[in-house]
């Protein structure tokens, strides 16, 4: 079980708008002095400054000094804008409806999330039915005043006896592992420290769980250090972390890692080894009834050719959705007795959709594909032929899929840009859906709809878009809008409810998601086409989406706004540093933005599968070309810019952020402002305490609608 057009009439403006003007105009904002330094690397003979590498030291005085002087500035400003407060009290009342995650069943009880709307993290529910209301079994909010301590994921022993969750703190990506006795409802001795990016799995016999973890940073604080060197270890209950069994490691190998998993008979257990962010891996299996050699781990899947993710077995035939020779994915079948290449069996063969995940349930495979970015479920034998497709309400996404393979019902999440997640039980002999629990808000999802549009980028690519406003939306290019993109590590974006979007449609906002290349909306190969050398791509197909949205009127530039997350704060970055005449704002959250230096903090060495290495010659002319950090000019009109990020964020290392707020404060610091808000105890965004997600989401769309004109009490 692991578990996101209303036109103000003109006098109105005027008079809204003017005390905006008067307290907050270019003159009146003063940023903190931002001190420079004389550091200077080369990368292949060219020599490049970093004055701000000072920056990067988290814990000094004077970062801290610089933070709190930063946000004071930030606070100050967003504090002025008219209207700022009614947003989060509109926000919190959109926010305050009751959320539901997929059930899942582990021996004899059934687990599920609730949230009662304000709550700062979600609370786990167990019952004897699915349906039923069930008791708290773990409330996180109990955990933590502030709800900055947060339950980021939950493994159940075979029988449903022991649960161990993985509680992290402030936002930070390490986890402190603990194992709760279920029917006690109290958390056992087991600690377990130092785990990140960690796939949990029990033993079918319920003694102990195999896990993986890093060593302990020494000497460095635990945020920035870099994470390599995993090892996959098994935790037997009862006993202290120190004694954890060592399965298997690669000292040769510092970027590997490692995810296990047991079979669902309890016979074999399959080690999933990946390579950074890159998509492909290998794949080891062990004999858990087997002696002596024969116990030991052994290579099923040893080429870096493709992704093969594990999906079920049926005695010693296991079944893996891969794209190896299927750009876009299918299921084959491998008898472990005679794993040879040439004995493999395509089950499901690849089709014109993108094959995002596949589910063994009721002796069928249920299959998530994504037609043109939304979902599609479709259901085989497994002989391979076809059992017809579960029907889904409309256009949108399916999140969850959890079912087993003797199970006879199962259950999804079900949602949409305008439809709330809702849960559905599915009875896997009929293939029919019915609907368990959807959510009631105070938010009529029905005045809204989703178009999806189809525009061409710079080199006549065909990408599509989603865009979401009024049904009676007038297209005279008014309309205040904001252009959201990711485009990166075949992570597509796809349509789903977000209580922030919703909060921007009531405020009379369009909001639009364009597909960009670099995600997985079409499969490896749309994918391949913006990384590395090609990255650039993605950055046209987001330039190419605004001139869309303003050629076909839905907007204009002095009412568009970018934003974007992580990947995507790069994204926003690079787009306004391109083309700052489309946008009169933009919002890089938690972003990449320093991409000669994105290797040396944390996880960022993986991402070299995505955007190139700076020891390549050839990647660090592309990534110097557009990397943010290193592309901003003193005395562009660079659009208003609110950068976001979190302190505790050791996913993107916050420096990213420092760095370019002081970059693009000292290009042009009589220009629109350029901000930066650094929250406090947060990190790069899972596991964000309610509180705090509506705190920031009334503060950037303030922020954008004060850049378009359009703040109003």
């Amino acid at each position: 079980m692991r578990l996101p057009l209303i036109l103000v009439p003109a006098l109105l403006l005027a008079t809204a708008c003017q005390p905006v003007k008067k307290e907050s105009s270019a003159e009146r904002l003063v940023y903190p002095v931002t001190k420079k330094v004389g550091q200077v690397d080369t990368y292949h003979g060219q020599e490049i400054a970093d004055p701000y590498r000072w920056l990067e030291d988290i814990d000094s005085p004077d970062t801290t000094a610089w933070i709190k002087a930063q946000n004071d500035v930030t606070t100050a400003y967003l504090g002025r804008i008219p209207g700022r407060d009614r947003i989060a009290a509109r926000a919190t009342e959109i926010w305050n409806f009751n959320r539901w995650g997929v059930p899942s069943r582990e021996g004899k009880q059934w687990f599920w999330f609730k949230n009662d709307g304000l709550q700062n993290q979600s609370v786990l529910y167990v019952a004897d039915k699915p349906e039923g209301e069930g008791r708290v079994l773990l409330d996180p909010n109990s955990l933590s005043t502030d709800g900055t301590i947060a339950l980021k994921d939950t493994a159940f022993s075979a029988d449903g006896k022991f649960m161990a969750y993985g509680l992290s703190s402030g936002g930070s990506d390490w986890e402190e592992w603990r194992v709760l006795d279920v029917a006690k409802g109290q958390p056992t001795e087991d600690v377990l420290k130092w785990v990140k990016f960690s796939e949990v799995d029990w033993s079918r016999d319920g003694k102990g769980f195999w896990y993986s973890r890093y060593d302990e940073p020494q000497g460095e604080n635990a945020l920035k250090a870099k994470n390599e060197f995993q090892k996959l270890f098994f935790h037997k209950l009862g006993t202290p972390q120190i004694d954890d069994e060592l399965v298997y490691e690669r000292k040769d190998q510092p970027d590997y890692s490692f995810g296990a998993d047991a079979t669902e008979d309890g016979r074999y257990l399959i080690v999933s080894v990946g390579q950074g962010t890159e998509r492909k891996n290998l794949v080891l299996i062990r004999d858990l009834k087997a002696k002596g050699k024969n116990a030991a781990l052994k290579e099923l899947i040893g080429e870096w050719k493709a992704e093969y993710e594990y999906v079920g077995n049926v005695g010693s035939k296991f079944y893996f959705r891969t794209d190896d020779d299927a750009p876009r994915g299918r299921i084959i079948a491998i008898d472990v007795t005679r794993p040879a290449r040439k004995n493999w069996k395509t089950v499901v063969d690849q089709t014109d959709d993108a094959l995002q995940s596949a589910d063994l349930v009721g002796g069928q495979l249920v299959l998530n594909y994504l037609h043109d970015a939304s979902s599609r479920l479709r259901r085989y034998g497994l002989d391979g032929k076809s059992k017809g497709d579960v029907d889904l309400p409309g256009l949108g996404t399916v999140a969850t899929f959890e079912g087993r393979p003797g199970d006879k019902q199962a259950f999804y999440s079900f949602a949409s840009y305008t439809t709330p997640t809702s849960i559905y039980r599915y009875d896997v002999a009929k293939g029919k859906s019915t609907l368990l629990r959807a959510p009631t808000m105070a938010f009529d999802p029905s005045i809204y709809e989703t178009r999806q549009v189809f525009y061409t980028s710079k080199d006549g690519t065909r990408v599509p878009m989603f865009i979401t406003g009024k049904k009676d939306l007038a297209l005279d290019g008014s309309n205040p809008t904001i252009l959201y993109g990711y485009g990166g590590f075949r992570i597509p974006q796809v349509p789903a409810f977000s209580a922030s979007i919703a909060t921007w449609l009531d405020q009379g906002g369009v909001f639009a998601v364009a597909n960009l290349r670099g995600g997985g909306e079409y499969g490896r190969e749309w994918h391949e086409a913006g990384i590395k050398l090609k990255k650039q791509n993605v950055f046209d197909d987001f330039i190419a989406a605004a001139e869309y949205l303003i050629a076909e009127k839905y907007t204009s530039p002095q009412r568009l706004a970018i934003r974007g997350g992580s990947n995507g704060g790069l994204l926003v970055a690079a787009a306004e540093l391109q083309r700052p005449d489309l946008f009169a704002a933009a919002v890089p959250a938690v972003g990449v933005l320093d991409m000669l230096r994105f290797r040396e903090f944390t996880i960022g060495k993986a991402w070299e599968s995505d955007y190139g290495s700076v020891l390549d010659a050839d990647e660090f002319a592309a990534l110097r070309a557009y990397s943010p950090l290193h592309n901003v000019k003193p005395g562009v009109a660079y659009p208003a810019t609110l950068i976001t990020t979190g302190d505790h964020d050791d996913r993107v290392f916050p420096a990213h952020s420092f760095k370019f707020a002081a970059a693009m404060q000292s290009a042009n610091p009589k220009g629109k402002p350029q901000l930066i808000r650094i929250d406090v105890r947060a990190g790069h965004g899972q596991g964000k305490p309610t509180a705090k997600q509506i705190a920031e989401t009334a503060d950037v769309y303030a922020f954008i609608l004060n850049a378009f004109g359009l703040a109003k009490p």
